[in-house]
């Protein structure tokens, strides 16, 4: 079963100073790898003079999409522990960037697994967050006689319509949260006199 995490609401920057050396983090959502490798390439770009832009992201929840990368940290030092204190605060479509600015000063392995770790985890005690909870797509199809009432009540319920389609019959694709699905179908029999065909599909998360 799908499990709940956090999301972080919008951009949240952070910076912390350890021996001298300058640690920027920004903490921001995102929602496929594409957003978070175009997050990543933005602060290189406006970082470019720094020393090091280490990132990590996960995409999805626990089980989703992840990746960390030291650029040129010795290996492990700091996208790993970026990473690891993401999934351990429970983060799912997020990434993570800490800009290291040199202060002269080496940490060794094991100064630098604290710096970065901690400086990721600073920024999301600061960081508004979201939490996203485990839904399905379903699929309403029902005739046009009972699809207009049907549409305005899934408009004016906490059901998310995502899209609506015309041809023999309209279909709505409906995200319903797990917490719903139970009933969901039952509520859309008593609105289209048990007329409508209800049907599930791909597993999503959706903001509690």
């Amino acid at each position: 079963m799908a499990e709940p995490y956090l999301t972080p609401e919008n951009l949240t920057e952070h910076e912390i100073e350890i021996r001298r050396s300058r640690f920027i983090c920004a903490l921001a959502p995102a929602g496929s790898e594409e957003e978070a490798r175009a997050f990543v390439a933005t602060r290189k770009g406006l970082y470019a003079d720094a020393t090091h832009n280490c990132s990590a992201y996960v995409v999805g929840g626990e089980r989703g999409a992840r990746r960390a990368d030291d650029d040129g940290e010795p290996g492990g030092t700091a996208g790993t522990p970026m990473l690891e204190t993401l999934l351990r605060r429970g983060m799912g479509d997020v990434v993570a960037v800490v800009t290291r600015y040199f202060g002269g000063v080496k940490l060794g392995a094991g100064g630098l697994v604290r710096a970065y770790g901690s400086a990721v985890g600073k920024t999301l005690d600061l960081a508004p967050l979201a939490e996203m909870v485990p839904a399905r797509m379903v699929t309403v199809t029902v005739g046009h006689v009972r699809a207009g009432r049907l549409e305005n009540d899934l408009r004016a319920s906490p059901y998310e319509v995502r899209e609506v389609g015309y041809g023999a019959e309209v279909s709505f694709l409906v995200a319903v949260r797990e917490r719903d699905l139970a009933a969901f179908p039952d509520w859309v029999a008593t609105l289209t006199s048990g007329e409508a065909k209800v049907e599930p599909g791909e597993a999503v998360h959706l903001r509690a």
